[in-house]
């Protein structure tokens, strides 16, 4: 049966990553218009260029050799930033102080905002009090955005935000985002392990009632 709406996940080959080879014929960048392709040139242009060259460089000189902290601190200091956010989740003050202090180290400002600050009660914005548990305070990634960008910086780090917080912090803050640590009560705040054992240790857990 052919597979409906093809896209990348269906690929074969990931030929995409090398030069003068075959693609199947669902392959995006075959599909992809003249029109979107300027559109997509156009927009790597100033800042957005600046990204894009500092990641690629990176990547060739750390991939394989320096773990994600590393490359975020060299991205940081390649672009020229001198002040750093980071947003953290509560649960995570002790990762984010450790990764505070590297970065002091490396010779940045450092202003970190954690996800209660606010003091924002549950009930107040409308959440029951049955499913408030024994933390009564919501997360505030607006409040959170709203410090990190008063105080300037240039880059804000997220560490361990809730799925959906993160989206509304990224969406407030005014200097880029990027995630150092994604939250997973689970697995240790590493995600990919249930996708390794999705067919194993993880499938009962990844199944969701229709």
């Amino acid at each position: 049966m052919p597979l409906k709406n093809p896209s990348c996940v269906n690929c074969p080959t990931v030929n995409c990553n090398f030069e003068n080879r075959d693609f199947p014929p669902f392959c995006l960048s075959m599909h992809a218009t003249e029109e979107q392709r300027r559109h997509a040139r156009e927009e790597y242009g100033d800042e957005n260029l600046r990204i894009l060259i500092t990641a690629t460089d990176i990547e060739f000189d750390g991939a394989g050799r320096w773990p994600r902290v590393r490359e975020t601190i060299e991205f940081a200091r390649r672009m020229g930033y001198t002040k750093l956010g980071i947003a953290t989740c509560v649960g995570l003050m002790h990762e984010s102080a450790i990764l505070a202090k590297l970065l002091k180290r490396s010779g940045f400002e450092v202003f970190s905002v954690a996800c209660k600050v606010g003091l924002l009660k549950k009930t107040e914005m409308g959440i029951p009090a049955c499913r408030t548990g024994s933390r009564p305070n919501l997360c505030n990634p607006v409040l959170q955005a709203d410090f990190l960008n008063s105080h300037g910086t240039e880059l804000n780090i997220v560490m361990g935000l809730c799925v959906g917080h993160d989206i509304i912090f990224s969406r407030y803050s005014k200097a880029g985002v990027t995630t150092l640590v994604t939250k997973d009560r689970v697995t240790g705040h590493n995600p990919a392990a249930a996708l390794y054992g999705a067919d194993g240790y993880f499938k009962r857990m990844l199944e969701i009632p229709e």
